[in-house]
C-alpha cells in the first residue's frame, strides 16, 4: 500500500492507493484544513487511525521547494522531513517533492472528461511539456521528455517578479511598489491576488462596491465571492477584477510556456481554473497567453488545456511513490 498526499496552505488531502496490474487503485482518502493542524505529522496520525494495512512507501507533493528531502511550506509555517516521516511511520521509503511537480506526474494518465481545452495547437510529441497552477499561492512546474517518458521538475516560477503588459496592470503595480515586499506574479495570480486586483480596481474609482457584497467579501472566502459575483454578472466591479486576472494568468502562462519551450502542452492546473472555466474559455486569456510578438506562431501551435481533476496532484504523488519503489 502507497501513502500520498497533496499539501498546500488551504488544504491537505492524504490518500491510501493499491498497486494492482500496473496501476494503482484508490483506496480511501480525506482532507483536511492545512491551517488547523500543527503540521503534517498530525494529519497523518489521524488519517492512519482508521489503519493501513501493509503501507510500505509514501510521497508528499507540497507547495514551497524541497531541497534535500526537506521543505519548509511557502504558505505555512510548516517544516516536512522525509527521513523524519520516515522513522515515525516506520516506511521503508518517504519522499518530499514540489506539489506541482506531482502534478506533473499525473498529467499522462488524464482522461479526456478530466480535460478541458482553452487551445487546440498543434502538440510536438516529444515537446516538453508545462504545468502552471493557481490557488492559495501559484505553481509552475515542467515535463522533460528523456526519450522514453516524462519527467517532471519543479520551479518556483510563481516567485519571479510580475511584469505588467498594459497600463492598467502597470499601475497595478506601481501601487504594490508602495507597500514593502517583492511584487510577484503569485501575489497576483492567487486567491488572495483577486481579492487585491479587487481592490486596487475598486480603490482607483474604477467601480462601486454593493452592501452585499461588502457583506459578502467579510464573511466568506473574498476571491470565491469575487468569482461568484463576476460570473453571476451581479458586480460589474467583479467582472473587472476577474478579466484582469484571467488577463495577467494568460500572459504568465504564455511566459512560462516559453522558458520550457511547452511544445508538448501546457497544462493550467489548480484550485481556481476549473471554477473561472467559462472565463478562461471567453475571456482573455489565450490573446495574452498568445501576444509574446514574434512568438506568437510558436505560442499558438502549443495546446492549452485545464485540468478538471480535482486530486491530480494526489494521484501524481502516489505515482510517484510508486516508481519509487519499482526502482528501489
Amino acid at each position: 500500500m502507497i501513502l500520498a498526499g497533496d499539501i498546500d496552505g488551504t488544504k491537505t488531502t492524504l490518500g491510501c492507493f493499491e498497486p494492482r496490474g500496473g496501476a494503482l487503485r484508490a483506496v480511501s482518502s480525506a482532507t483536511y484544513s492545512s491551517q488547523e493542524h500543527a503540521g503534517l505529522d498530525e494529519i497523518i496520525e489521524k488519517f492512519l487511525a482508521g489503519g493501513a494495512p501493509g503501507l510500505l512507501a509514501a510521497c508528499f507533493g507540497v507547495a514551497g521547494p524541497v531541497r534535500d528531502g526537506r521543505c519548509a511550506a511557502t504558505n505555512l509555517p510548516w517544516v516536512v522531513d522525509e527521513r523524519q516521516l520516515a522513522s515515525r511511520f516506520a516506511l521503508r521509503r518517504v519522499r518530499l517533492i514540489n506539489d506541482l511537480e506531482a502534478t506533473g506526474w499525473a498529467i499522462s494518465t488524464l482522461e479526456p472528461g478530466e480535460l478541458a481545452t482553452l487551445n487546440e495547437g498543434r502538440r510536438q510529441a516529444s515537446g516538453n511539456m508545462g504545468v502552471i497552477a493557481a490557488g492559495t499561492g501559484l505553481g509552475e512546474a515542467g515535463l522533460a521528455w528523456d526519450g522514453e517518458r516524462y519527467i517532471p521538475f519543479a520551479t518556483e516560477g510563481g516567485h519571479c517578479s510580475f511584469a505588467p503588459g498594459n497600463d492598467l496592470e502597470m499601475e497595478l503595480l506601481a501601487t504594490m511598489h508602495k507597500e514593502p515586499g517583492h511584487v510577484s506574479v503569485e501575489r497576483i495570480l492567487s486567491g488572495p491576488g483577486l481579492h487585491l486586483i479587487y481592490r486596487f480596481l475598486r480603490d482607483t474609482g474604477r467601480g462601486q462596491e454593493p452592501g452585499w457584497l461588502s457583506e459578502e467579501l467579510a464573511s466568506s472566502d473574498p476571491a470565491a465571492a469575487i468569482s461568484r459575483a463576476a460570473l453571476a454578472g451581479r458586480s460589474p466591479l467583479c467582472a473587472a477584477a476577474l478579466d484582469t486576472f484571467v488577463s495577467i494568468y494568460g500572459a504568465e502562462a504564455g511566459n512560462f510556456a516559453l522558458k520550457v519551450m511547452a511544445t508538448g502542452g501546457l497544462y493550467v492546473a489548480g484550485g481556481i481554473a476549473p471554477k473561472i472555466l467559462t472565463r478562461l474559455k471567453d475571456g482573455p486569456f489565450i490573446e495574452r497567453f498568445t501576444a509574446k510578438g514574434r512568438m506568437r506562431p510558436l505560442l499558438e501551435g502549443i495546446p492549452v488545456r485545464v485540468v478538471l481533476a480535482e486530486e491530480a496532484a494526489l494521484r501524481g504523488a502516489a505515482l510517484c511513490a510508486a516508481a519509487g519503489l519499482i526502482s528501489a
